[in-house]
């Protein structure tokens, strides 16, 4: 097993001590102190040292252990450490690779000095307090100041040690600030303001060391940053060439950390407090560009990317970032992309983290609830809302484009739900937010925001939800070898409830004529698509306007004869067969090598049909079959009576396939 060995004095060397937690390498980490050495995972895997090593030491642990690679990531001020490990490395001939912390890019206003005494002949020609945050090493030299006393505020860390050399630098205790970071820009924040500080003094520490947090803060407090410069640096690599060299040399899987983020509407005040953290914490943004203007500080580095495969090549492209945060538009579970992201993310460390969802939000400020409200989306899809509005009383949508929202209304208006009542919300939450109230009818006209949403209450419901819809509500037509054929609605009503479909069902009709079974076939399987085959072009113009009289928008009419029609259509799971133009047989073994376990229901009229469909049974293997003669007669008016008139017989098969749903 490979060993490894990291001097671990920063935030990225605790990282990368974490990540070899979990690999194929033995690991030594070798911190300063004991509570470093709390700060670092515990794993099976790993040997701490935990106190100082001077060189010698250091040179006989490399030459009584042959480690395969030694990791500086001590910090990059910490000049001393850096050269006696790297000279304890060409001592023992031990390979050495320093990691890198890239430098931060300073404030227009800040002053950069090269050193602890730059600082301080800077500092003796200003007023003001001063928020010391280089630590307590070199405390005592700040102790030269004039008013130190006074002016001095030290940020040290919570150690004996630390408190020892603010008192021997004589700082009060009133100007000790003993804590453990990192801080956020909001602690940074408070402490510049708790000491009224005039001036932020400071270490280049990088992103990881916090040095963005206090420049925001620096920013937002009026306090001038004085920015100590880094010592010369060795060569190296940055953090994620790091750990590239780690997977390729030594057999180590890297596995990005991501956040997906709802965001809510759009604004900053609608958001979590975890999902706040999160993008702050990130290394990189990713999300539509709407979304990122919303929530990316002017430091963080982002992409623009709605995709989800576009998302997903981009975090495994990029190996420099440790952490991404992903940013969703309103709720991750709604209407997000977050469900196809997913997936592809599969050999990440993925949190998911909620927002307030356009629905949620335009509900409370139209102060309704939304428990019963149907949900339905026309944004960056083609969706007629119609049949959504006639069959469900609360109706929430998503509107897309332009002239979204005005087409809806002039939609349900033209479909004569005009007195509909509709709350439109348009950019939820931003400071421009407008909420406007009225009828379908009386908004048609309206100019609306492409960021839209609406809620569409009807209280007058009509869609029917029963099948076997009446004869007159299809239109009808003509052919060449006359009335183009209609399945009638009793016989319809039988055939369907013989079928059995589901909401997620995938139906054939085969022989479809005017269209009846298939426009009830995509009634009940609202979530699932109907295939309408018919080899006829009148009767195709047929079924074309029937599915538009229905807003059958799950249909689709195939023009050609069965079976060869059918060959690159989807599996079935039901099928429907009220013409097979002497295709029985063929069309039969399409249906079943298509779905062993199909579920089919066939009509015949004529004898020679019925005799066909009995070969077909036997010659078959079903699991189960069943077959009815069903025969309607339908009242007349003759004169002053009425007279039942007799129809043609019908025969109705039902075979299963591969399992019993009788």
């Amino acid at each position: 097993m490979y060993r490894i060995c990291v001097f671990a004095g920063t935030t990225e060397g605790r990282e990368i001590v974490a990540f070899l937690d979990s690999q194929p390498v033995d690991v030594t980490a070798c911190v300063a102190t004991e509570y470093g050495e709390t700060l670092l995972p515990a794993a099976d895997n790993l040997t701490v040292s935990a106190r100082r090593l001077p060189v010698a030491e250091i040179t006989q642990m490399l030459s009584d252990t042959a480690f395969d690679l030694v990791i500086d990531a001590t910090h990059p001020y910490a000049a001393s450490i850096t050269d006696s490990i790297y000279t304890a490395c060409h001592a023992t001939n031990t390979e050495y690779l320093r990691l890198l912390r890239e430098a931060s890019e300073l404030p227009s206003d800040a002053v950069y000095v090269a050193d602890t005494d730059a600082a301080i002949d800077f500092l003796c020609g200003t007023e003001g307090n001063i928020l010391l945050t280089t630590g307590s090493k070199e405390l005592a030299k700040f102790s030269m100041l004039t008013g130190f006393e006074e002016r001095v505020y030290a940020r040290v860390l919570p150690m004996e040690a630390s408190l020892d050399a603010c008192r021997t630098a004589g700082l009060k205790a009133a100007h000790i600030i003993a804590m453990q970071g990192p801080f956020s820009e909001e602690m940074n924040l408070a402490m510049l303001r708790a000491v009224s500080a005039s001036w932020l003094i400071t270490k280049d520490g990088g992103k990881q060391g916090g040095f963005d947090a206090k420049a925001a803060a620096a920013r937002k407090a009026n306090a001038r940053m004085v920015v100590i410069g880094r010592p010369a640096q060795k060569d190296g690599v940055s953090y994620s060439k790091a750990i590239e060299l780690l997977c390729t040399r030594f057999g180590c899987a890297h596995k990005p950390h991501v956040d997906i983020i709802g965001i809510g509407p759009g604004s900053r005040n609608t958001m979590t407090k975890e999902a706040l953290l999160s993008i702050k914490q990130a290394d990189c943004l990713i999300g539509a560009k709407r979304m990122l203007e919303a929530v990316a500080s002017p430091e963080q580095r982002i992409h623009s990317a709605i995709a989800p495969n576009d998302i997903a090549d981009f975090i495994f492209a990029h190996a420099e970032y440790r952490r991404f945060a992903v940013v969703m538009s309103g709720d991750v579970g709604f209407f997000s992309g977050t469900k196809k992201l997913l997936p592809l993310l599969d050999s990440c460390e993925v949190n998911v983290l909620p927002g307030i969802s356009s629905l949620v939000y335009l509900c409370a400020r139209l102060k309704t609830s939304y428990e019963d409200v149907f949900v339905t989306s026309a944004h960056g899809r083609r969706h007629d809302i119609v049949p959504d509005v006639r069959a469900h009383s609360r109706v929430f949508a998503l509107v897309g484009g332009e002239n979204g929202m005005r087409g809806l209304c002039r939609s349900l208006s033209a479909a004569g739900l005009g007195g509909v009542q509709i709350g439109i919300g348009e950019r939820l939450s931003y400071p421009d937010e407008k909420i406007t109230q009225g009828t379908a009818e009386q908004l048609a006209n309206g100019t609306y925001d492409a960021l839209s949403v609406a809620l569409i209450e009807n209280d007058q419901t009509d869609a029917v939800v029963t099948h076997g819809l009446s004869d007159d509500m299809f239109k009808r037509g003509a052919g060449a070898d006359g009335v183009i054929p209609m399945t009638k609605s009793e016989v319809r009503a039988v055939c369907l409830s013989k079928l059995r479909l589901t909401g997620q069902s995938v139906c054939w009709d085969v022989g479809a004529g005017t269209g009846s079974v298939a426009i009830e076939m995509a009634m009940q399987a609202k979530h699932g698509t109907v295939y309408a085959i018919e080899r006829k072009s009148e009767a195709v113009k047929l079924l074309h306007l029937n599915r538009e009289s229905f807003s059958a928008e799950n249909l689709s009419v195939i023009c050609g004869c069965a079976p060869e029609a059918c060959m690159d259509l989807p599996a079935p799971t039901h099928a429907f067969i009220g013409g097979s133009a002497g295709n029985m047989r063929e069309i039969l073994s399409l249906l079943l090598n298509k779905n062993p376990r199909i579920r089919i229901v066939a009509t015949a009229i004529s004898l020679e049909s019925v005799a066909e469909l009995t070969e077909c049974m036997k010659e078959f293997a079903w699991s189960e079959t069943e077959v009815i003669s069903m025969q309607v007669a339908r009242d007349k008016k003759v004169g002053a009576y009425h007279l039942m008139t007799g129809q043609n017989p019908i025969y109705i098969f039902t075979m299963q396939a591969g399992g019993s749903q009788l």
